[in-house]
């Protein structure tokens, strides 16, 4: 094991787990000489070089590809030309090559394509190494450093022998870092004798790893480096901070920087360390649940394997049961079906009867007559009674084989969204063993060639889902009955119109500002009543003159923070004052912390028409936006009228009350539109300040009741 820093105590680190740091990237095995790249990575030296080489190689086979007249194309490479052709081609101005890379085999200054750059192979950015090319790389001591006492404590009987001995060899026991040479003691005290300069320098213990005892500059290779370049992470000297390249960056001193560098480092060994126990366990948690997973698995396995088997032998049962009930059904019927063909045989032999009953009708003795008739007719009456149960059986027969009759779309019932619910008035003539098929288009998509109709599966009832339905479109539906491979002809079409939104399901909200005093909520909270309630009661009780009015709120439980939205409700036609539309979160907190009376002047305005006030901020974006509904009646806002309109007539103002209303908000766009659900045509829109989460709202007053249309609340329904 290796032993880490000092400052981290007495923790050890197994080899086995820092050997892959000791890894390059590129060759796969122990750096040697490594160099720092400017992405921090580090590569070998001849790793560096070969990339450089590569690259050169590729540039220049590409440059010949294009320059060559006649190239095969792309994808026939070229082979590298020669050194002596090379120079031969340089020295001919054949290319336009300029600068150097420095790297072994290249001789400085010497005239080379100009390419010095390459992906790094750890983080894939590309690294440009300038006009100096490897040269301005530092190499990287510290890791040198740990791969050496990872080699020493890898190999361990392998000693480092002493450079100066003749043979044999003496085990080296020291190494000078000035002299670069590993020395055993009698070695090392011939050659840095007491007195003399080389006594002292600096030594070590046994290593092959010999660095400078001080950092230089690359840039500048007689200067040594004694800052940090913060911006570019790396050593510089004080001539690359006047006037080299890191002249504008903001730099730190060497001792700053290896003090702040140092701690981040401890700290981070410190946490890694800390956290080792629990990972440990965690470890050992999940080892625990693979194994209780296998054997989970195998109990699983076995017993689907045992149910199967049980549900072949029951389905292998219900085989033989249901064919032998098929068999006796038909021979039974089969029976029945031959007794009747020999029935009507028998009535076609009765022809012989009648020609005999025609001939005594001819008899003209009375007493003749009488005596032979009545046992005549006692064998005519038995042979229509007969025909008369063979012809009722035939009848049923008829009807289990005729065409059945249409059903009929119920308009009131049916309701589409994105997601369309179709309901259907089932025929008198029905039978239970009848099935229902849906056909749907989208009309004015002929030019999208998606006119087709579309059919649903079977449906067994009077009503089906359709799904997938684009938004804002005119989709036609109709309906028609199969009994025994036999349609009935197709219900009258019916068109429905498509909200501009994907439906929002939600239901009322009974905590948040809900005051069960004065509204009541039904059990499946999709829809609200006000009521007056005692307290309403009272405080009216305490006004002398004038009269109290208030809205109480109540807003859906599902809020809105992105994205388009529609939803749909109705109004009871009865009731009062209803007002409907969106609010932000901020606006609903000061409506239930600070509640308004609406019949004062300074009543705040909401973009309705409570009093004069929204004239002159209609234009503003507010946080709510909220539509008069009451008395059968849809009143807009006073603003949304033209200037030149007469404000003392309301009728410009005051629509018929829809059947259905539809609210779509863009939150995206920040704006709301309110809909006839029925016809989805806008009578509405203004713009709203959606910076806050926006919840549907509604305030009554009075007697007044919403319901929340029954499409939009089956999802959220369906979870509870």
């Amino acid at each position: 094991c290796l032993k880490s820093n000092d400052d981290i105590g007495s923790y050890y680190v197994p080899i086995k787990n820092i050997e892959r740091e000791l890894i390059c990237p590129i060759c796969k095995e122990l750096f040697t000489h490594p160099l720092i790249l400017p992405c921090q990575h580090s590569v070998c030296h001849k790793c560096v070089r070969e990339l450089l080489l590569l690259n050169h190689e590729d540039s220049f086979d590409a440059g010949s590809e294009c320059s060559l007249p006649g190239s095969p194309g792309p994808r026939s490479r070229v082979p590298s030309p020669s050194m002596e052709r090379l120079d031969r081609l340089a020295r001919s101005g054949a290319f336009g090559f300029a600068g150097s890379i420095s790297s072994p085999g290249w001789r400085r200054g010497s005239v080379t394509p100009r390419v010095t750059t390459f992906p790094c192979p750890g983080c894939q950015h590309d690294v440009d190494l300038g006009e100096r090319g490897m040269s301005m790389l530092f190499r990287n001591f510290t890791l040198e450093s740990i791969v050496e006492r990872y080699r020493q404590a890898a190999r361990a009987a392998v000693a480092i022998m002493c450079n100066m001995c003749k043979p044999p060899q003496q085990e080296a026991t020291k190494s000078c870092m000035d002299c670069k040479a590993s020395y055993c003691n009698e070695c090392f005290k011939f050659h840095h004798p007491w007195g003399t300069p080389k006594a002292q320098h600096e030594y070590v213990g046994p290593t092959m790893n010999f660095r400078p005892k001080v950092l230089m500059c690359p840039e500048h290779e007689m200067e040594k480096v004694n800052m940090y370049c913060e911006v570019c992470r790396r050593p510089v000297c004080h001539l690359c901070k006047l006037g080299g390249s890191h002249a504008n960056h903001k730099v730190t001193s060497m001792s700053s920087a290896y003090k702040i560098l140092k701690e981040k480092l401890s700290k981070s060994i410190h946490y890694l360390i800390s956290k080792e126990d629990q990972v440990r366990t965690q470890i050992s948690h999940l080892e625990v649940l693979i194994n209780e997973t296998e054997e989970n698995g195998q109990v699983a396995e076995c017993g689907a394997y045992e149910h199967f088997e049980r549900l072949f032998q029951t389905l292998q049962e219900r085989k033989s049961e249901m064919l032998n009930s098929i068999e006796q059904s038909r021979t039974r019927r089969l029976e029945q079906l031959r007794g009747q063909v020999e029935e009507y045989q028998g009535m076609l032999e009765n022809s012989g009867l009648v020609g005999y009953a025609q001939e005594v009708l001819k008899e003209t003795d009375q007493s003749c007559f009488v005596q032979t008739a009545k046992q005549l007719h006692t064998r005519l009456a038995y042979v229509n009674l007969d025909f008369n149960l063979t012809t009722s059986l035939c009848h049923f027969l008829f009807s289990a084989l005729s065409v059945p009759e249409p059903p009929i779309i119920d308009l009131s019932r049916s309701h589409v969204y994105n997601e369309g619910l179709l309901c259907w008035q089932l025929a008198e003539d029905t039978l239970a063993t009848d099935h229902q098929v849906l056909e749907y288009r989208r009309l004015g998509a002929e030019q999208d060639g998606d006119s087709r109709w579309r059919l649903t599966d079977r449906v067994y009832g009077p009503s089906t889902v359709v799904c997938d339905l684009e938004a804002d479109s005119l989709y036609s539906f109709r309906v028609r009955s199969c009994r025994n491979s036999l349609y009935s002809p197709y219900s009258p079409e019916v068109t429905f119109h498509t909200p501009p939104a994907p439906a929002f399901g939600f239901l009322f909200n009974d905590n948040c500002g809900f005051s069960s005093e004065r509204l009541a909520l039904s059990r499946r909270r999709d829809s609200v009543e006000s009521m007056a309630g005692m307290a309403f009661l009272l405080a009216a009780e305490r006004v002398q003159t004038g009269s109290y009015m208030g809205l109480d709120y109540i807003i859906g439980d599902t809020g809105i923070s992105q994205g388009r939205h529609y939803w749909a409700f109705r109004v009871e036609p009865h009731s009062y004052l209803v007002k409907v539309g969106v609010a932000s979160d901020s606006k609903l907190l000061e409506w239930f912390h600070n509640p308004r009376d609406t019949s004062s002047p300074r009543y705040d305005h909401d973009s309705g028409h409570d009093s004069g006030s929204e004239d002159t901020c209609y234009d503003l974006s507010q946080p709510f936006t909220l539509l008069t509904v009451g008395m059968g009646k849809m009143f807009l806002p006073k603003a949304s009228i033209s200037a030149g309109s007469d404000h003392g007539d309301h009728s410009n103002r005051v629509l018929p009350m829809p059947q259905r209303i539809g609210v779509c908000l863009d939150y995206d766009a920040g704006r709301v539109y309110f809909y006839d659900a029925d016809t989805m045509r806008c009578l509405y829109e203004r713009q709203v300040d959606c910076s806050g989460t926006m919840y549907p709202a509604f305030g009554l007053m009075g007697s007044g009741k919403v319901h929340l249309e029954e499409f939009i609340t089956e999802k959220r329904l369906s979870y509870m």
